[in-house]
Formats: structure tokens, sequence, C-alpha cells
């Protein structure tokens, strides 16, 4: 099976390898840690402690991960070391500064030479999956070795799910070794041990989503985004966060639109891609929209009539408790949307379009408890945002309404963490007994 597998990912990543050597050339991307992704060259880990290994795909995941990891050392203490890796170049970048004190490398590709050098290095007794990162190469090595696996935060989406179905023969096996399989909701849990996972290992813990946003608005990353910003009390804020093509362009025409009526109101663009933020700064420049860049650690702080592009990464989730009227991108379009929990914990009214599906039913439960607006169409989004700024008391209630929502959710980290020290091997008691 291992030569099948092999044979299968080289394939794929030779049909892919024009689009990989492109995105190299053109954005700088994929070219940090190819020994490690491709031969499995993971540090080495020479702390005498067990190692609990948490991996995490992109920047979401990384700073989803951050609350988990805290309480997974407030229940352990001191007596594990930690591994956290992750899969793309922005995702690596962030997880340096959040995990100093962790061991942070890149995940292997899926080549069972690539995982077995690295389970060798890192020498695991738990792996931690965030999100649904089935990679059977490295789950099977795992389960060889003896080492524990868990996912976590679990989901299942429409568009994801008949595709497993299909290959539910050959994919069951893999389910069927975690350990732990914490999913986000009922109907997740149910399509999981569809496919394989063990129910007595399967649990609804929730989402940790909901627990790992901020809803205090005077949070220390905020306050130093609104003086930095020149951000005023009076100032009405319209943030498009997450966005794709041409999302930025709708908020910025709605702005111009708008300022004769709401002189105060002001509109900060966050690209969901690194990427794009030149390309959103050029088509500024383009239509004569001043602009001030936070990349640029300008001296001056943004005037009133000037956009403010915040092409930075991991600033958006503190930048959203500025946000009066919040939009969440990629939901006009092919991209299924972004994740719209940290603008409504701060109590922002939040908008999107109507492509979501990868966050269906967090959208569900919005749109019936009345806690987000989804605007049908691009040319609806301006009669939306000038609605609410007609209409405080409108706003308010919206945005109370989506905090309240995400308050009632709270305690999935705990109960997930709960769940992996339930199942950390009996070792650790042993190393415990021994260092005292």
């Amino acid at each position: 099976m291992s030569w099948l597998l092999n044979a299968i990912y080289a394939c794929l990543l030779f049909l892919l390898s024009p689009v990989i050597l492109w995105r190299m050339v053109r954005h700088g991307r994929y070219r940090q840690g190819i020994a490690e992704k491709l031969l499995g060259r993971l540090p080495i880990v020479t702390d005498d402690r067990p190692v609990v290994w948490f991996h995490a795909v992109s920047v979401g995941e990384i700073l989803q991960l951050q609350n988990v990891v805290a309480e997974f050392r407030e229940q352990t203490g001191d007596r594990f070391h930690l591994v956290i890796s992750t899969s793309t170049d922005t995702g690596y970048e962030l997880a340096t500064t959040r995990y100093a004190d962790c061991t942070v490398t890149w995940f292997p590709l899926d080549f069972s030479w690539a995982v077995s050098n690295a389970i060798s290095r890192v020498r695991p007794e738990l792996v931690v999956l965030a999100e649904l990162e089935v990679w059977p190469a490295f789950i099977k090595e795992c389960n060889r070795r003896g080492v524990a696996t868990a996912v976590i935060n679990a989901r299942m989406s429409d568009r994801s799910f008949p595709g497993y179905c299909r290959i539910r023969k050959f994919i069951r096996p893999v389910f069927e070794q975690f350990a732990v399989v914490a999913a986000q909701c009922d109907e997740y849990a149910e399509r999981l041990i569809h496919l394989g996972a063990r129910k007595e290992c399967t649990t609804v813990t929730g989402s940790i989503k909901f627990d790992g946003v901020n809803t205090d608005r005077e949070n220390s990353g905020t306050q130093e985004l609104r003086h930095l910003l020149n951000i005023g009390s009076d100032d009405a804020v319209l943030i498009a966060g997450s966005t794709q093509d041409p999302e930025e362009m709708m908020a910025v025409r709605a702005w111009q639109s708008l300022r004769s009526d709401y002189p105060h109101l002001r509109v900060i663009l966050v690209p969901r891609h690194r990427e794009r933020f030149e390309a959103v700064a050029a088509q500024l420049r383009e239509y004569n929209v001043p602009c001030w860049r936070r990349s640029e650690q300008n001296a001056t702080p943004p005037a009133p009539d000037e956009v403010i592009l915040l092409d930075t990464i991991g600033e958006l989730s503190a930048c959203w408790g500025l946000a009066d009227v919040a939009f969440v991108g990629g939901s006009f379009g092919p991209r299924g949307g972004q994740n719209m929990l940290e603008p409504a914990a701060y109590g922002a009214a939040v908008l999107f379009g109507p492509s979501t599906r990868n966050f269906r039913d967090i959208v569900t439960n919005l749109l019936a408890r009345e806690a987000a607006i989804e605007v049908p169409t691009i040319d609806d989004f301006e009669v939306t945002v000038r609605r609410l700024l007609a209409d405080g008391q409108a706003r308010s209630v919206l945005g109370n309404r989506a905090q309240a929502f995400i308050t009632e959710q709270h305690g999935a980290i705990s109960r997930t963490v709960k769940l992996l020290t339930s199942v950390l091997p009996p070792v650790r008691e042993s190393v415990e007994q021994s260092a005292a």
C-alpha cells in the first residue's frame, strides 16, 4: 500500500509542479521547509520530556490552536515538550512568533520515507491534528509505532462528505485509527462515524473557534491598532476582512459614496492572502484612491480620507474589534466564505455574501437569531451599510445578538483537552514518577 500511495503522491506533485514553480517564482511561496516536507528532516527533539505534536495547516488553525495549547498546559503543567507544525509559509511565519517556547516546524508530505523520518526525529507520544487532516501514510505510521492520534475541532462539510464517501473503503482504516475524534457538532460526528471513526472514540465537543475569540474591544491589541490607525471615538468603522477580488473595491466604492452623508466613516481592507496585498494597493492607485499601508510603518498615521490597507499577517483578529460594520469576505464568489466568529464576538454588525458553505452551521445559527445579515448581491452592499449607519439602534441589536450567540457556545476547548489527556499513554505516569 505504501508504494501505491507514494506513486499517487508523486504523480500529483508532478502534475502540480508548474503551478508550484510559478508560485515559487512569482510569489516566493513553497521555498521554505523543503527538506522537512519532502524528506521529513524535522528538528530532532532532544528534550527528555514526552512530546505532544500539534499540527495546524495555516494561519486560521494556528490562531485557534493557541487557546488549546494554553489549556493543555494548564491541565498538564510543564510535563510535555510541544511541537507545533504547519503547512504554509504564512502559518509558519505566525507560529514562530506565537509559539516561541515550542519547537516550530513543517508538516511532512505524506510520502512513506518523509513521515517515517519525521516521526523518528520528533518521537511524539500523541499527535493532535486540527480540523480534519487525514494523511493515510502518516496516520498509519503513527499507529504502527504505537503513537496515539487525535483530530480536534473536526468537521465534515457538505462539500467534502460525498467525496469521502466515494473512497470510504480506502479511507475507513485511516479513520479507525484515531484515538480521539472531537467533532464540532452532531452532524459532523455522524458523518465521521459513517466514514470509519470509532463511535466510542468520537465525542461532540463543540467548536473551539467559539472559545478562541475575543469579546473585549478594550484588549491591548485592538487598542494599539486604534491608536496606530488614528481611529477616533466619533469614527464609524467599516472593515472588509479576509477579502478576495472584487470585494475590496466593493467596500471602497461604498465608502466613497457614503462619506458625504457620514464624514466620520473610516474603511479598513484586509485581503485574505498575502500575495494579494500589492495587487490591492495597485488597484487603489489605479483608481486614485489614497491608501495608507500598515506594512510601511508610516510615521504619519492615516488621514480620514485614506483607505487603510492592513497588509500584515495575524492582526485581523484584533482589528475586528474596531469594526462597527464588519463584512466577512470570501462570500462573493466560489471560495465559500471565511470565519465570521471574530467580528460577531466583538458585537459588530456582521455582513457576508451568499457563498458561505464553509461555515454553513454558524451562518444558519446567526441568521436564525437575526444576528447577522446576508447581502444577496454586491449591488446590495452599499444599501445595507447605509441602513446600518442610519440606524444605530438596529446596528447595536444586531451586534449584541451575535455576541450573545458566541458566548453561549463556550467550553469546547476544556472538553477537547480533557479528551486529549485521557489518551496520553501510561509512560507519562512513569516519567513523572522517575522525575520525582
